[in-house]
């Protein structure tokens, strides 16, 4: 019995092994997609009152799991089924992404600034729907984070199997490749979010040592740099979210599909991406524009 107790725990010494390896070189292929992802979902946290930032935070990486939960069946599923439907999905996605990013550039270079009056009514409504508001961005957080999490699942998937070819493994590959895939969307949704409740909590770091130093000496001086460099470390996460978006959606279509991937073969590989996905973010933008009108014009027949 105990015999039989002591070869279950060297079996799961073994599988750990293995997928420690599996998952280092997961990790490796997926660090790309892990900096893009913790840059979009830092612009996607910020911008909330202080009380209700971690809260928010906490609803989208709960999101973000549960997008995980759904995520890592269904991909295992379809690769066994149709493996071909994975490629479909992620282009789908893509597109989705570059709409975000080429959206964001366009509100930038087309925004009109506001008038007194009209600046006042946006205030009325912020205050009145400001818990509908919130709900709208952490939707749009955890939608963002859907597509991100699918392709960190994809990468992390194929990073196993060939980590699993490398390896002389006594275990069945679908077990190894499931527990390495688990392993990585649970280090890439905490270590992600963890790191963005640290830049999102910065300005109350620096309150707490400003405080305890009474506002004197060196401590304070650290504590006022960090809530004077929150604003800006908030509007280059907004920048270098945007730019995520699009090098994520290119890296997408350069990927997936073939004649892309093989156009341009003497142009830099990022500046490529960002072609396509600024291309791929003007097509999703001109459908949905083509689709907000075809609904407008249902609703006044």
């Amino acid at each position: 019995m105990a015999s039989g107790f002591f070869a279950i725990l060297d079996d799961i010494a073994a599988l750990m092994d293995d997928v420690a390896v599996t998952s280092k070189v997961a990790t490796q292929k997926t660090a790309g997609i892990l900096g893009d992802d913790l840059a979009v979902n830092a612009e996607k946290a910020t911008g909330f009152l202080s009380s209700r930032e971690v809260p928010v935070l906490m609803k989208i990486m709960k999101g973000s799991f549960i997008n995980k939960l759904i995520i890592v069946p269904v991909v295992f599923f379809l690769e066994w089924l149709y493996s071909p439907a994975i490629k479909f999905i992620l282009i789908l996605g893509g597109l989705y992404l570059a709409f975000e990013g080429v959206e964001k550039i366009i509100e930038f270079l087309f925004h009109r600034d506001k008038k007194g009056h009209e600046v006042i009514e946006e205030a009325t409504e912020v205050a009145d729907e400001s818990e509908d508001s919130e709900k709208v961005k952490v939707k749009s957080a955890i939608t963002t984070d859907f597509i991100l999490s699918l392709e960190i699942v994809i990468i992390a998937l194929a990073a196993a199997k060939d980590g699993y070819e490398a390896l002389k493994s006594q275990f069945d590959p679908f077990l190894v490749e499931i527990v390495t895939v688990s392993v990585v969307s649970i280090i890439a949704t905490i270590g992600v979010y963890g790191i963005v409740a640290l830049i999102v909590r910065m300005d109350d770091a620096g309150f707490k040592l400003i405080k305890k130093s009474k506002g004197k000496g060196f401590v304070a001086k650290i504590g006022k740099l960090l809530i004077d460099a929150l604003p800006w470390v908030i509007k280059g996460l907004g920048i270098v979210g945007t730019i995520a978006l699009i090098l994520v959606a290119g890296g997408i279509f350069d990927h997936n599909i073939d004649f892309l991937h093989h156009s341009l073969p003497t142009w830099n590989e990022a500046l490529k991406q960002v072609v396509f996905g600024l291309a791929g973010g003007l097509i999703g933008v001109a459908l949905f524009t083509m689709g907000k009108g075809v609904v407008s014009l249902v609703k006044r027949k």
